[in-house]
């Protein structure tokens, strides 16, 4: 059996273009959508959306291209640009009757929340940004041999074709490998969990690699038109990472504050799965931001 939110309901909602997006959806309250990141579906979010019940309504979808959501063939870069993907997440929660709500998201899905705060300033009210930063300064930070920690990402914006491939033929390695490398506290994820994930990852290659392809194309192209239009996050905006800066020599704090004037950055010891790994911890950062 599939692992599910505990509580939650599992629907399926319209996003951009046609699209449909899988999604748990329970609680009540003030409306915060989560989303989820690499190689993960929205079940990563499920201890932290059980204690944000109790107070709001939590809504975790699969990305386009993810988990049990629909997966467009890459007929041109917009398909996976991270444009496209925040505009899902507005139309689905528009169809849920929130026409204004929290965003909180982890690696992929905290690149999607970061683009629909830009795009959408009216309509997203928090942002919540887990261990990752902008599209743009992600490429800027990694250079020399501390870029191996990102060999996927390279790999990955390379042109349709051989990274599909490669990852196809060594799916449950490849995919496990960073559930391996990435998780500080191996037990926050039940075999169960870690099965359901592979198996989803291995079952999307073409669109995820598609997902990241746009990374390295079509979003930094977005980012750097913010960029030079001084574009900014006009909502507050909190940040949780690992120490990335050190460990890749940048200024992370800075970095963020360039795109957030209304930022609380906080490092954590928990591995890059934090909310699987600190769902306390996570929830509460949570619930701070949406206080402010």
């Amino acid at each position: 059996m599939t692992p599910a939110i505990a509580g939650f309901d599992h629907i399926r909602l319209p996003g951009a273009d046609g699209v449909e997006l899988a999604a748990a959806v329970g609680g009540s309250g003030s409306p915060v959508v989560l989303l989820h990141g690499f190689p993960q579906t929205h079940l990563m979010w499920r201890h932290v959306a059980e204690r944000l019940a109790d107070e709001h309504t939590v809504i975790c979808p699969d990305l386009r291209g993810y988990g049990a959501s629909d997966k467009p063939a890459a007929t041109d870069p917009g398909v996976y640009a991270k444009r496209t993907m925040a505009a899902d997440i507005v139309s689905l929660a528009a169809a849920l009757g929130h026409g204004r709500f929290a965003l909180v998201g982890h690696d992929r899905g905290a690149l999607v929340a970061f683009r629909a705060g830009l795009d959408h300033p009216e309509t997203i009210t928090h942002l919540g940004i887990l261990d990752v930063v902008p599209t743009l300064d992600m490429w800027n930070v990694l250079h020399g041999a501390s870029a191996a920690v990102g060999y996927h990402l390279f790999l990955m914006a390379q042109r349709p074709g051989l990274p599909e491939t490669m990852i196809a033929g060594s799916a449950d390695a490849f995919f496990g490998s960073f559930l391996d490398a990435w998780a500080d506290d191996p037990t926050a994820m039940p075999e169960d969990v870690r099965a359901a994930y592979l198996r989803a990852s291995a079952a999307a290659v073409p669109s995820i690699v598609a997902d990241y392809r746009a990374s390295a194309d079509i979003d930094v192209m977005h980012d750097q038109a913010d960029l030079d239009a001084g574009s900014q996050l006009a909502m507050p905006v909190t940040v949780v990472q690992q120490d990335w800066g050190a460990r890749l020599g940048y200024d992370a704090v800075g970095v963020w504050r360039a795109w957030a004037p209304d930022l609380e950055h906080r490092l954590t010891r928990a591995g890059h799965f934090m909310a699987e790994e600190a769902p306390d911890e996570i929830a509460a950062d949570i619930r701070g931001l949406l206080a402010r």
